[in-house]
C-alpha cells in the first residue's frame, strides 16, 4: 500500500521508496503543535524561512489582508516578509494538465533531506486532489491537532463537508480551509427583461429551478435568439458533484466512470442539438468562453461559485456594473475550495498554525475576506450573518446581496466522495468528450481516447470500466 501511495503522489517521477522519512525530517517529532499531547509547536526553535506552495497569488492576498504579522511583500510577490524577520517564500506553478502537483510532490519527496529552510512548510491542494495529500498513509499532510488545532472546537463553525474533505479515511481532519464554494447561476438583467419581463432574482430563480423547468425555459431564450449557457463544460460541475461513487476506491486500480458523467455527456449533446448552448464556445478557459460573458454575447447564464463571478466573469464583462444578478442554481453543487495544509516534517510549525488559524478559522478576518473580496467563507454563522446584511451587496451585481442566495445552497451541500485521481479524470473526461460533442469523433472513440489519457495521466490505472 506504501508504494501504491508514493506512485500517486509522484506519478511523473515512479518513486520505489517510501515516504515514511518525511515524518522525521527535523531533529523532533514531525512539529507537533502548542496545546497537542504529542509535543508543543512553541518548543521548537522555527526556521527562518515559511516555503508555502500554491497554484496562484490568492491565498497571499488572503494572507496579507488578514495576518497581523505580515510587514511587507516584494514588488514581484515572491517574498512576504513577518514583523519577525522571517520571509515566507511564495512557490507558484500552474494548476493545468497537472504541473502544480508534479512540482510539489518532487519537493515532498525530497523533504526528509531538505535543509530546514528549503523545506515544504505549507503547501495548498484543491478539492478535485486533496484526497491525495490528506491519505494518511502519504504522511504528507499533518493532522491539525499535531499543530494544536483542535478540530471540533477550533472549527466548529467550519462548515461539515469542508472538514470532510479535509480528512483522511479516519476522520483525522489535515487540511483548513477559508472557502466554501457553494455554486449560483448568475444571469444577465438586460436578457431576463426582454425574454421573460422581469428580472426579479425570484422570479428567474422558479424559471430554472430544476432541469425539466430550465429546458422550457431555455426554449423561451431561444425563440428570442439567445443561449441558456455558453458551453456543455458549463454544466459539468453539477452533474459530477452528485457522482454516487468515486471515480477510484481506496485501494483499487479502477477507475469507474459514474452514470451521472454519461447523463452530462447525453444531455449536452440533447442542448447542443436544441441549439441551447453556442456550439462556437467549446470548453472552458479559453478566448471564446471569455468573449461569451461579455456585452456582444447572447448567453443569458453561467453556473459559478463567489470565486466565478469575482475571478471570472466581472474581469471578461465589458459593461457597466449592475448587469448581472444572482438565483438558484436547478441543482444544488460545490465548485472548488482551496485547502491549507501544514506539511510534515515542516521546521516552521507555530507560524504555520498561525497562519491557519488567522485565514481559515478567525471569523472576523473570514468576515473580511467575504467583504473585501466576496469570498463566500467558511463559516457557517458568519455567512448566515452576511446574507442578511446589506452592507455585503455587491455593486457588480447592481447591490444585490449574494450572500442571501449562496448560504441556503452551502447548508445543503453533500461533498461527492472524492479520490486522489479527481483532478486527472475531470479534466480528462471533458476533453474527449468534447470532440464527440464538437463532431470531431464519435462516441466509442471518445471513451478509448478517455482510457489512453488518463492511463498516460495515472500509469498505475489497470482499468476503467463504464456504466452499463
Amino acid at each position: 500500500m506504501k508504494k501504491r501511495v508514493v506512485s500517486i503522489l509522484l506519478i511523473m517521477a515512479m518513486a520505489a521508496g517510501s515516504l515514511a522519512g518525511c515524518g522525521n525530517s527535523s531533529g523532533s517529532d514531525s512539529g507537533s503543535g502548542s496545546g497537542s499531547d504529542s509535543g508543543a509547536a512553541a518548543d521548537v526553535e522555527e526556521g527562518k524561512v515559511i516555503n508555502i506552495y500554491s497554484w496562484n497569488d490568492e491565498f497571499r492576498q488572503r494572507v496579507e489582508a488578514v495576518y497581523p504579522e505580515v510587514k511587507e511583500t516584494s514588488s514581484d510577490g515572491t517574498v512576504t516578509t513577518l514583523n519577525d524577520g522571517t520571509e515566507i517564500h511564495w512557490i507558484i506553478n500552474p494548476n493545468q494538465d497537472g504541473v502544480y502537483q508534479q512540482k510539489l510532490d518532487e519537493a515532498l519527496m525530497k523533504q526528509a533531506d531538505a535543509a530546514p529552510d528549503d523545506k515544504v512548510d505549507l503547501f495548498l491542494s484543491e478539492t478535485d486532489y486533496v484526497n491525495k495529500y490528506t491519505d494518511a498513509e502519504a504522511d504528507v499532510a499533518m493532522p491539525l491537532s499535531d499543530l494544536g488545532i483542535d478540530p471540533d472546537t477550533d472549527l466548529a463553525d467550519q462548515y461539515s463537508f469542508t472538514k470532510v474533505t479535509a480528512s483522511d479515511t479516519e476522520g483525522v481532519q489535515r487540511g483548513s480551509t477559508w472557502q466554501c464554494c457553494p455554486g449560483l447561476l448568475v444571469y444577465r438583467r438586460d436578457i431576463a427583461k426582454e425574454v421573460f419581463g422581469t428580472d426579479d432574482p425570484v422570479e428567474i430563480g422558479e424559471k430554472v429551478k430544476d432541469w425539466d423547468t430550465i429546458k422550457d425555459t431555455a426554449e423561451e431564450l431561444k425563440a428570442k435568439g439567445y443561449y441558456t449557457f455558453s458551453s456543455y463544460a458549463d454544466t459539468f460541475r453539477l452533474y459530477g458533484n452528485s457522482i454516487d461513487e468515486s471515480w477510484v476506491s481506496p485501494g483499487e486500480s479502477t477507475i469507474k466512470v459514474d452514470q451521472k458523467i454519461i447523463d452530462w455527456v447525453n444531455d449536452s449533446k440533447e442542448w447542443l442539438d436544441a441549439g441551447y448552448l453556442d456550439k462556437n464556445v467549446k470548453g472552458q478557459w479559453n478566448d471564446d468562453w471569455n468573449k461569451a460573458m461579455g456585452s456582444a454575447s447572447k448567453v443569458f447564464a453561467f453556473l459559478f461559485p463567489a470565486w466565478g463571478i469575482d475571478f471570472t466573469l466581472k474581469p471578461n464583462w465589458d459593461g457597466e456594473d449592475g448587469a448581472w444578478a444572482v438565483t438558484n442554481p436547478p441543482q444544488e453543487y460545490n465548485w472548488g475550495g482551496s485547502y491549507l495544509h501544514a506539511c510534515t516534517g515542516t521546521d516552521n510549525p507555530e507560524h504555520v498554525k498561525e497562519i491557519i488559524l488567522a485565514v481559515t478559522v478567525n471569523k472576523d478576518n473570514l468576515l473580511k475576506i467575504s467583504k473585501d473580496y466576496a469570498d463566500f467563507t467558511n463559516t457557517t454563522s458568519g455567512m448566515q450573518e452576511a446574507a442578511k446584511d446589506d452592507s455585503f451587496s455587491s455593486e457588480f451585481l447592481g447591490g444585490q446581496n449574494p450572500f442571501e442566495y449562496f448560504a441556503p445552497v452551502a447548508e445543503n451541500i453533500e461533498i461527492a466522495p472524492l479520490s486522489a485521481y479527481d483532478q486527472g479524470c475531470v479534466e480528462l473526461i471533458q476533453n474527449a468528450f468534447s470532440d464527440y460533442l464538437q463532431g470531431n469523433v464519435d462516441y466509442d472513440k471518445a471513451k478509448t481516447n478517455f482510457e489512453t489519457a488518463v492511463k498516460e495521466r495515472y500509469p498505475d490505472i489497470t482499468e476503467i470500466q463504464w456504466p452499463e
